[in-house]
């Protein structure tokens, strides 16, 4: 189903992100989880694309499987990173051949081997550029679907981490619209504020497509840190901090306490009108349904 049909019937928007995992015992539990989530009914789930491009076609995989045997409709990431025009334009024909309907368009993060990685060298410097390269791909027709992909891209509430003029990274978001997007999923918050205060200055910007807010719960004071160090420049306020040092003499009450914030995040964001909610699950699905429970979104039958 095209996000936009998606969007419009369902609002807010609840969905769920997941990667490729490494190992056959990991592709077992991730089946799992998704079997779990999806009765959930979420609205789409998004599959992550590795840093360079380095799971491309385990990511292709798992976007099919999730397409033939759920009732879900997948989202695969699609980065800019190592990729020719070429390349991309093959990526989107498997994907339209398959009947994936939406696509998340990122720039993307260069391989780790590669810190001093040239983007002047690609045929993709920056998202929005990836934009227009699926939009000229939705003209030509390929897809079974008049519209062709759906095209989603990042936002970031609490700024890039590559771009601290605030005011130059609403501009590339802006281009990224204007390209041809069609809704914004968050990165990861911990402050409803600061989500709050960057759809007020996308509104001032002339942004007017959705904007699905991105949450992840913590569940270990690990996996907090881990988090710091993926999402670059993630803020944790006092008050989750606070939370979390009164319950970190066990790790059950860590999970609880997280949850629990997550869950009052979530429930400020819904009174706020947020057009959805987009979890990043990291492969489980104990939170995100006890997120649901706590909310009364899970379904009852």
């Amino acid at each position: 189903m095209h996000i936009s049909d998606i969007l419009s019937k369902t609002k807010p928007s609840l969905s769920f992100e997941f990667f490729p995992p490494r190992s056959e015992p990991a592709w077992g539990e991730l089946y799992e989880t998704i079997r779990n989530l999806e009765e959930l009914r979420p609205s789409f789930v998004s599959v992550t694309y590795g840093a360079g491009g380095t799971t491309r076609e385990l990511t292709h995989d798992l976007v099919l499987r999730i397409r033939q045997t759920t009732s879900i409709p997948p989202v695969p990431h699609l980065t800019c990173v190592g990729h020719t025009k070429e390349e991309i334009h093959s990526i989107l024909e498997r994907y339209a051949a398959a009947g994936v309907s939406n696509v998340l368009a990122l720039r993307g993060d260069p391989p780790k081997d590669q810190p001093d990685y040239d983007w002047s060298n690609g045929d993709f410097r920056h998202a929005a550029d990836l934009v227009a390269f699926i939009r000229e791909f939705n003209r030509s027709g390929a897809h079974p679907d008049p519209r062709g992909f759906g095209i989603g891209v990042a936002g970031f509430p609490e700024g890039h981490p590559a771009t601290p003029n605030r005011m130059l990274e609403l501009e590339h978001l802006k281009a990224k619209v204007d390209a041809g997007a069609d809704y914004i999923c968050t990165q990861l918050f911990f402050d409803n504020h600061d989500f709050l205060d960057f759809r007020d200055r996308c509104q001032l910007a002339g942004i007017e497509i959705p904007i699905i807010a991105g949450i992840m719960p913590v569940t270990s004071l690990q996996g907090m840190k881990r988090m710091a160090e993926l999402a670059a420049g993630a803020r944790y306020p006092a008050k989750l901090i606070r939370t979390l040092n009164r319950a970190s003499s066990n790790p059950e009450s860590v999970e609880r306490a997280g949850i629990h914030y997550a869950a009052e995040q979530c429930a400020s964001l819904l009174n706020e009108g947020v057009d959805g909610i987009h979890f990043y699950t990291l492969n489980k699905s104990h939170a995100t349904r006890e997120i649901f429970k706590s909310l009364g979104l899970a379904p009852t039958a």
